[in-house]
């Protein structure tokens, strides 16, 4: 996997050229004043000047605040500015850091295809220790590019290989379960969804664990869903639902991205990454509607809809999760199109049962501008999930609405019932393209996720 540039990010600013922010109708003078009138130059938020000198070379720029300036507006710096070392002026203290995790964060290209990529601009920022930033950055990159690689390139095997560099590079312990192998060590789950893909993309359990010696220490749980493609099954996704299908795996980028930051902050904390990597494809081994499915719980699940697999392979690595007895557990996954719905692709919901957890998640989340909102485990939903053969069905037929609120009830069912849990239910995509953030892979509630912990276990 690609990283990005390791200067991308410096605290030497020795030949970089000035990026001064200015508020909306800032006063300027002279020359200055004119070159910005005559670009229709006011200050409005993300607009960007460059100042040519007599001699037709760049002196530096502006760059536009609006009314008030906010740090994530960097992000668009890094793809306006042309190539070469700029700093920013007017910005300072955690602003400075901000808006450069910001300008970090815009950087990101999914290039592995292209033949040129294109060299771009880097950011100096004097007095500030860039590398906790770049970490955050990379795991960020990393994340969407997982995201974005099709699935051609992006199997369990590539998923396993990815999660193997990462655990080598923290000095962590890594175990994998491949193939029927899951049946013997209890993944029933996991094996029923992933059975039919074709040998060399066969179904895993990937298990990561850091700092398990370490008895003292709080117990973190990452759980990802890593669904590599959804065909949806013998219940066949139509071709527009299926063009974006590469992306399923998000929960198993968005957990090896952050478990990778973790370990690189050194958290005082135990950590656990749990991956269930699978393909959802279509032969004659694949699971039908209306088998029953065991699950490493000992609950059988009705399935309703072969189209519903993600909380099928949670409902295994959950239960693992508990195993370890957490004191926190967190779940990433693309679940439902039903969350789409109802907050749109760039505000991914938050579901726990736990007051303190939401609280510490939210206000992350605010802090570092990486959205989420809470919605509700309605218990007067939970009958939606009840089967007339067996103890649950995967699929509320019943219910047509509410379909994210009832898949977090089902994982709610697996959940360790230690320590607190929560479910992010993300898009992990980008729809459209802005200045600032390109189409394809995105990574939500990762950076949220980060600083809840620093703040929690790091204080």
């Amino acid at each position: 996997m690609s990283v990005l540039h390791p200067d991308l990010l410096t605290a030497d600013a020795t030949g970089a050229l000035p990026v001064r922010v200015v508020g909306k109708d800032a006063a300027l003078s002279g020359a200055e004043a004119a070159w910005a009138a005559a670009n229709d130059f006011t200050g409005k938020a993300g607009q960007l000047l460059l100042l040519p000198g007599a001699d037709g070379a760049l002196t530096g720029a502006l760059f536009g605040a609006g009314d008030r300036f906010e740090p994530l507006a960097a992000r668009a710096l890094s793809v306006k500015l042309p190539a070469g070392l700029w700093r920013l002026e007017g910005v300072e203290g955690e602003a400075a850091s901000q808006a450069a995790l910001a300008f970090a964060l815009g950087a990101y290209r999914f290039d592995r295809y292209k033949t040129r990529p294109a060299p771009g601009a880097r950011l100096a920022v004097p007095g500030v220790d860039v590398q906790p930033l770049l970490d955050i950055a990379a795991a960020c990159a990393l994340t969407r590019e997982m995201v974005d690689t099709p699935a051609a390139d992006m199997g369990p095997l590539q998923i396993e290989t990815i999660a193997r560099e990462i655990a080598a590079a923290g000095g962590a312990t890594i175990s994998v379960v491949t193939g029927d192998a899951l049946l013997e060590e209890n993944y029933p789950s996991v094996h029923a969804v992933g059975r039919a893909a074709a040998p060399h993309r066969a179904p895993r359990v990937i298990e990561i664990g850091w700092n398990l010696d370490k008895t003292d220490l709080p117990l973190v749980a990452l759980v990802g869903k890593g669904v590599v493609f959804d065909t949806g099954g013998l219940d066949l996704k139509p071709a527009a639902g299926m063009r974006n299908m590469k992306k399923d795996m998000g929960g198993s980028a968005h957990v090896l991205g952050l478990g990778r930051l973790v370990m690189q902050a050194r958290l005082p904390v135990r950590l656990v990454v749990l991956v269930a990597a699978v393909e959802n494809a279509v032969s004659g081994d694949a699971f039908r509607p209306g088998d029953i499915l065991q699950t490493r719980k000992g609950l059988t699940v009705e399935v309703g809809n072969t189209d519903a697999e993600g909380r099928l392979i949670l409902a295994d690595v959950l239960t693992r999760a508990a195993e370890h007895s957490p004191d926190l557990t967190l779940d990433f996954a693309t679940l439902t199109g039903a969350a789409r719905m109802a907050l749109g692709p760039e505000l991914p919901p938050l579901y726990t049962d736990d007051e303190a957890l939401a609280a510490d998640m939210l206000s992350a989340a605010a802090a570092v501008s990486d959205p989420l909102w809470r919605m509700p485990l309605w218990p007067g939903y939970r009958p939606a999930l009840e089967a007339e053969i067996a103890d649950l069905r995967n699929d509320p037929a019943a219910w047509a609405q509410a379909g994210s609120v009832t898949a977090a009830l089902f994982l709610q069912k697996f959940a360790p019932g230690t320590g607190a849990w929560a479910h992010l239910d993300i898009f992990a995509w980008n729809p459209r393209a802005r200045p600032d953030w390109t189409e394809g892979g995105e990574a939500q509630g990762l950076r949220a996720a980060f600083e809840m912990m620093r703040r929690r276990f790091a204080a």
